[in-house]
């Protein structure tokens, strides 16, 4: 049983997604734990060696080292092999979820999360009581979950600009990974914040960009779409 009353516990978010980190992180903060994040592999095994988390959350697709390499890598760690880690992502196929669990991972969660998968989660891991007993930093004011949200939503529509223009950018020249990459970090993050039919239009093209011969033609007409998504939700937001 975790000692609430002398240090804290440490759960460490590794994932390229600012949503899902923030959102992880204001969920987290709810109980008496040090929540740390980071966005790629490399820095997250930095932060785990430097830290010692109690457990860690782990997204398969990031930027320098992805999520199975990395749980290959904290396997032979002395200091983390024996670390549970459990894997968010939105790629739970049959085939990512033999090579997460063969590469060490505990427990394989899909995107979007929700707050009850995350509680159940986490007292399979660490303890069915584990987040019962840990006492609460504070009860959150119906203002404050208010203010939470939009704190989330704020940096999904800051980095909107970005993501379109990427979008665009790979279309040009017709960049597979970056396309995959960049729906699949929305599919999850828009799914965390309530936008359900931008989360299912990224999962349809992630899955159209995964087949062997790809239609260009629709998969454009497809982004076509989901810019004009996202304009709209912009136009939205403005008012």
């Amino acid at each position: 049983m975790p000692d609430y009353y002398g240090d804290r516990v440490t759960i460490l978010v590794i994932d390229d997604s600012d949503v899902i980190r923030t959102s992880l992180r204001n969920f987290l903060s709810e109980y008496d734990l040090d929540v740390i994040t980071c966005n790629d592999g490399l820095e997250g095994i930095q932060k785990a060696i430097e830290h010692k988390p109690k457990l860690i959350f782990l997204d398969l697709m990031m930027p320098n080292l992805d999520g199975l390499r990395m749980l290959k890598v904290i396997k032979i760690l002395e200091d983390l092999k024996n670390l549970p880690v459990i894997v968010i992502s939105g790629h739970t196929d049959k085939n990512n979820v033999i090579a997460a669990m063969k590469a060490g991972a505990v427990k394989i969660m899909s995107k979007p999360l929700s707050k009850e998968v995350l509680v159940k989660g986490i007292n399979e891991v660490l303890g069915k009581d584990f987040l019962t007993n840990a006492k609460k930093a504070h009860y959150l004011s119906e203002i404050e979950k208010e203010e939470i949200v939009n704190q989330v939503k704020k940096y999904f529509f800051n980095s909107l600009p970005q993501k379109k223009s990427t979008i665009k950018e790979a279309l040009s020249y017709r960049n597979v990974d970056l396309l995959t990459t960049i729906f699949h970090e929305l599919k999850g993050s828009c799914g965390m914040i309530g936008y359900n039919k931008i989360s299912d239009m990224c999962r349809e093209l992630e899955f159209t960009l995964s087949k062997i011969d790809l239609d260009w033609d629709e998969i454009e007409n497809r982004c076509e779409s989901l810019i004009n998504e996202f304009e709209v939700l912009e136009i939205l937001n403005s008012k």
